[in-house]
């Protein structure tokens, strides 16, 4: 047992044998002929920053961008170049920075939009407008025909001005099916190399998002991407659902950071596909919790000790029993080794503490002691961790010194 600092252990593991996670997919078709080519497209830059009361630097963007791209992300959404000059500018010093991964750019199905992007620089240009009947009575003030010629006309635009198009759809998931596949099938006709749908309110479920899919897919020959929101807490498993139906790419943020409830995590979808589906998407996952940090700091946002594979709590271990089966092997109450997503296994000591990680503390200081002397410091540790909810280390071995002077 190595000491992390003044509350945690970090345990030092001999036995490393892997976890072991069962095959999903066993009784279902293997992913592996549809997710070969799947694209992970990063918009923390973008939809990460439209969280409410966050807003990178230009020196930050450039920061996270370059750590997106040394951890494999090949797309990196860098912003909505459409907002100021100094957007455009601080896209252009991204994709200067950039050696390995492509940038994408937002746009309206507007001009000016799209000659923001190509003065940006952008490789690839996210065309979209909504389709579903609510957003074109009340927002666009359209009709269906007026928004397919608009769409139409930018994908067409956006070729002349040297852009790879994508067309997108905005409230895919309350847009009626048949018209959603028109106004895809007209992009592609149009030009676009990927076509895409959005669940704008995050109403889809995993059953609604795959019959969408393979809705579409049947007449669409282009890849189709996800763009998921996560209102009800199903955004990775709706993304996961959209790519066994057959869409070919996928939009994250860090964190699952974006307005309201956020978008689809990065670091959840990747360590899903990669250690449940036993699908890697060549993103680097060791290098997760290092980016989830760095964003989050940047983001002035604490990132949560739950969050999954990434937060201080996720391989963060203070029950006896938990932690004494930890010590013998860790794949009894941890799914991957933390090292698989560059976090770190630790173990607190309080009133869920037990005889084996106090004994590893003793052990670990040279301190002799009789089996005795352990039960009286586990008592005692219990009673301390339940007043001060965290026992200092050091606390525990002045304890343990009191209790032998007190006992001769």
């Amino acid at each position: 047992m190595e000491r992390l600092n003044d509350n945690v252990y970090h345990i030092v593991q001999t036995n490393t044998s892997p976890p072991q996670i069962p095959d999903t997919n066993k009784y279902s078709l293997s992913l592996h002929s549809l997710m070969q080519n799947i694209i992970v497209y990063d918009t923390t830059l973008r939809d990460g920053e439209q969280m409410p009361g966050v807003s990178f630097s230009p020196a930050q963007k450039r920061e996270i961008a370059l750590a997106l791209e040394e951890a494999g992300i090949r797309e990196i959404e860098a912003g909505f170049p459409a907002i100021s000059s100094a957007e455009v500018s601080m896209m252009r010093e991204v994709k200067n920075s950039l050696s390995k991964s492509r940038m994408l750019a937002l746009s309206r199905v507007v001009e000016s939009d799209i000659d923001a992007a190509a003065d940006a620089g952008a490789d690839l240009v996210l065309l979209f407008i909504a389709t579903s009947d609510i957003h074109l009575k009340y927002k666009l003030h359209m009709g269906r025909q007026e928004v397919l010629e608009r769409a139409v006309e930018a994908v067409e635009y956006a070729k002349s001005r040297g852009l790879e198009p994508s067309i997108s759809s905005e409230d895919s998931t309350r847009t009626e099916p048949e018209f959603l596949k028109k106004f895809l099938m007209a992009g592609v006709d149009a030009g676009a190399v990927r076509v895409g749908i959005t669940d704008t309110l995050g109403i889809g479920t995993p059953e609604s998002i795959s019959s969408l899919v393979k809705f579409l897919k049947k007449d669409i020959n282009a890849r189709l991407s996800v763009h998921l929101h996560n209102d009800f807490g199903l955004g990775t498993a709706n993304a996961i659902s959209g790519v066994k139906a057959g869409a070919g790419a996928v939009a994250v943020t860090v964190n699952g950071m974006g307005e309201r409830a956020g978008n689809i995590s990065l670091e959840q979808f990747v360590s899903a596909m990669k250690f449940l589906y036993d699908t890697d998407l060549g993103v680097d996952t060791a290098k997760l919790t290092p980016l989830a940090r760095i964003v989050s700091d940047y983001a002035g946002l604490s990132l949560h000790p739950n969050q999954p594979l990434v937060g201080s709590n996720a391989f963060h271990h203070e029950s006896g029993i938990h932690a004494a089966a930890v010590l013998e092997n860790p794949s009894t109450y941890e799914p991957v080794s933390p090292e698989d997503v560059g976090n770190t296994r630790r173990i607190s000591l309080g009133k869920h503490s037990g005889h084996r990680v106090i004994r590893a503390l003793l052990e670990s200081r040279g301190v002799d002691f009789s089996s005795d002397e352990l039960d009286m410091l586990v008592s005692a540790v219990k009673k301390e961790g339940a007043r001060n909810r965290t026992v200092n280390p050091e606390t525990v071995l002045e304890m343990f010194k009191r209790m032998k002077m007190d006992n001769n």
